[in-house]
């Protein structure tokens, strides 16, 4: 799996539009998502097993529930699984709480891009619940991978983002607006 330092891989890959379901239709739900559609932007791509499951839309709807606060961060954030564009858009018709989803959903149906990330779960051949943050310059700089069936927190993930943004040295359970550490004033 690639971590912490590595490059995040390009790719190109369909995704279904983070439309509101209501404004969605056939002629605009289907867009193309590659390494270089969100320039400047810190990503959080999060991949997850399957669509039409029981962990996968608790954690979807989080991150939804959060995007303002990735967006005022800089930040854009992507969901994807190895199932079809064609799968997400039915989905979100069909689930509830992603009708309105405010990111788009990445249809990696050749698993490349998982493939290359190394996150292809060799049991299931699914996306595993792996969550990366890149920064600007498509360097990872945080990557977690939790069982197939153990939702993960985006709160964290906002957190940790927080805390790689301030380029200091933050302390266990920092959270924004808590105090750095400054060497100059550690003792030994």
């Amino acid at each position: 799996m690639l971590g912490v330092g590595d490059k995040f891989p390009e790719f190109n890959v369909k995704a279904t539009a983070e439309l509101p379901l209501k404004d969605i239709n056939i002629h605009n739900v289907f867009i193309d998502v590659t390494d270089k559609s969100y320039p400047g932007k810190w990503l959080v791509v999060f991949f997850y097993p399957k669509d039409f499951t029981f962990v996968c839309p608790t954690e979807i709807a989080a991150f939804g529930d959060l995007n303002t606060e990735f967006a005022d961060r800089d930040t854009q954030v992507l969901g994807g699984s190895t199932d079809s564009e064609f799968v997400h858009w039915a989905w979100r018709k069909y689930q509830e709480e992603l009708h309105d989803l405010p990111f788009p959903l990445l249809a990696d149906v050749k698993r490349e891009l998982t493939g290359a990330l190394g996150i292809l779960d060799k049991h299931e051949g699914v996306a595993q619940r792996a969550t990366f943050i890149v920064d600007p310059d498509g360097i990872i700089r945080f990557a977690m991978v939790t069982d197939l069936n153990v939702g993960r927190n985006p709160k964290e993930v906002l957190r940790v983002l927080d805390a790689l943004q301030t380029d200091e040295l933050c302390p266990c359970n920092w959270k924004k607006g808590d105090e750095t550490i400054d060497l100059d004033k550690v003792t030994a």
